[in-house]
């Protein structure tokens, strides 16, 4: 069985998330592992970097999976592309050292958040910002940011109330750009790992401080709080791309 390493990207509009669902195969892995089932004759099991949530977007996820397959890397590549939902494309198949685990071994996620100021967004690009209609205090944001950088508790900004698991995480930074012409701002995360929602919830607390409804240096007490309700909103899915992971 030779371990194999997937670069990713897919349109998340019409998927129920990454992670395969009990009773739903509407998931980003199950079409993955049934295109590499019906390739092998064998069942496979596909792991992903992170487990984008419903209506998520990706450019650079990645996965890994174990293959019993004489197939190079790229026809592995061709097959599934060829038979993968249109909206789900393979970029790359490389050979992957055995213990390579596609979460485990990541040293830094990136994510962008993109969200349109204009009066009204554009058709084609509709299911990939969030359109917020008015222009937010930049500067307010990026204050109330420089808050949320570094290793923290991030229990306030995770959407499972029920986690057991440790919710510290290290955010290694948070940048905020405007791009004048088209009215978008483009919120960048990286970090070695984000909590379930987190960067939404981050994303719509740093809104509200933009817009005037908290002050930046809220953001301290929000993290000690260590509870949800004292976070802002979850922004919605579409504005999210996991753009990429990086060992």
């Amino acid at each position: 069985m030779q371990n194999y390493k997937l670069t990713i990207e897919y349109d998340g509009t019409r998927y129920n998330g990454w992670q395969r669902l009990k009773g739903n195969d509407n998931t980003i892995q199950s079409k993955l592992e049934t295109v590499l089932s019906r390739m092998t004759g064998k069942e496979v099991q596909v792991t992903g970097a992170g487990r984008t949530d419903a209506g998520v977007h990706a450019r650079g996820q990645v996965a890994n999976v174990f293959l019993d397959t004489e197939l190079r890397e790229a026809e592995i590549r061709e097959y599934m592309n060829r038979y993968l939902p249109e909206d789900i494309r393979i970029i790359e198949v490389k050979k992957a050292e055995e213990r390579f685990h596609s979460r485990f071994c990541a040293k830094e996620k990136l994510y962008c958040y993109y969200i349109s100021t204009g009066e009204k967004p554009s058709v084609f690009d509709r299911k990939y910002v969030y359109h917020i209609g008015y222009m937010p205090n930049l500067e307010r944001m990026r204050e109330a940011a420089s808050f949320l950088t570094g290793k923290h508790d991030f229990k306030s900004f995770c959407g499972n109330k029920h986690m057991k698991k440790s919710s510290v995480r290290d955010v290694h930074s948070i940048d905020i750009d405007f791009d004048e012409k088209n009215g978008i701002i483009e919120i960048s995360y990286r970090g070695d790992g984000f909590l379930q929602y987190m960067i939404r919830i981050i994303t719509g607390t740093l809104l509200e401080t933009g817009s005037g409804r908290r002050e930046p240096s809220d953001m301290e007490a929000v993290l000690s709080a260590l509870d949800r309700e004292k976070a802002g909103y979850t922004a919605p899915p579409q504005g999210l791309f996991l753009e990429g992971v990086y060992y």
